[in-house]
């Protein structure tokens, strides 16, 4: 068994080494003539494109040596597939400006779309790799939340878990399936996940917990139990989740940044469904320094307790 993983880490390696050459003489081309890289993928030869060509080489060339630095690390790899986005982004602007030369600009776009994915696999290989993961503790997050609403009233909620995307805003969707169910969630910088994943336990109006299945591209399991408010009125509804973060630290540094941390995501998720029970809708605030639009903050709400490392109780 540790001849495969280390067979297979080896490999992971050689890909990330051939990802990092690549980077490079991508960057250097930018660098040395960036005027014929832009009319290469269908832009025009300016001054403003030949600054941005450059701008772009020479974090091609920071993202290479990062890379080969660290060939056995995810993390250089989760930087580029970051990179890639943005790249996307640029050339789905061009494509909407009017670009001089649309059929190669599409070219362009599919190549970089083939680069992102072979950056995410690699990285997410290196990832799962048992030797990254003896190093890559899991993160556990516990979060509780006051509810006017009686035990069962949730737990019903709940357990339909085709309501989940209602209050739950990285959902897209969840389809049950039987004693499965496929759920689809908005990843970082626009990207798309899907997994199967399998209801553990289901004790009416008290507790339910679920896990991923084999092969998810971040292995997770939850619970959320329903215990009767103080006095009896309303529910404490208390979630736990366990994860294992793509990229490691460096990749749950980088999903804080784009507040796609699941303490945070939980954390709204939970005000969305104190509002939804309790009023029909999620009621937004825009009373904020943070861009776009929040749901408004209830009352009674405890803090976010993040653990990192073991938990006993998923």
């Amino acid at each position: 068994m540790e001849t495969t993983s280390l067979g297979r880490r080896e490999s992971s390696e050689r890909h990330a080494r051939f990802l990092g050459y690549f980077s490079l003489a991508l960057g250097v081309s930018q660098l040395a003539a960036p005027g014929s890289v832009a009319e290469l993928i269908g832009l025009r030869d300016r001054p403003r494109t030949r600054g941005l060509m450059r701008l772009l080489g020479l974090r091609e060339v920071a993202s290479g040596l990062a890379v080969l630095a660290k060939p056995g690390s995810a993390g250089p790899l989760w930087l580029r597939t970051l990179g890639d986005a943005m790249d996307l982004g640029l050339l789905g602007a061009a494509l909407n400006d009017g670009a001089p030369d649309r059929s190669r600009l599409v070219a362009a776009t599919a190549a970089v779309a083939g680069v992102a994915a072979a950056d995410a696999y690699s990285a997410a290989r290196l990832s799962r790799s048992p030797l990254v993961q003896k190093v890559v503790e899991p993160v556990h997050v516990v979060r509780s939340i006051i509810i006017n609403r009686p035990p069962e009233t949730v737990y019903h909620f709940w357990r339909d878990l085709e309501n989940l995307p209602r209050f739950m805003a990285h959902l897209e969707s969840v389809k049950n399936a039987g004693q499965t169910s496929t759920w689809r969630a908005k990843g970082p910088a626009g990207t798309t996940v899907e997994w199967e994943a399998e209801v553990t336990l289901d004790e009416p109006n008290e507790r339910i917990a679920w896990r991923s299945l084999e092969g998810a591209t971040v292995p997770n399991r939850g619970a959320v139990c329903f215990k009767p408010g103080p006095g009896g009125r309303g529910t404490i509804v208390i979630v736990e989740l366990k994860y294992e973060p793509p990229g490691g630290a460096l990749g749950r540094a980088i999903a804080q940044l784009f507040g796609e941390e699941p303490g945070q995501q939980i954390a709204g998720d939970l005000r969305r469904l104190k509002q939804v029970l309790e009023t029909g809708s999620v009621v937004h605030s825009d009373a904020s320094i943070h861009r776009g639009m929040h749901p408004a903050r209830p009352a009674a709400e405890s803090e976010t307790v993040t653990v990192i490392g073991r938990s006993d109780s998923l």
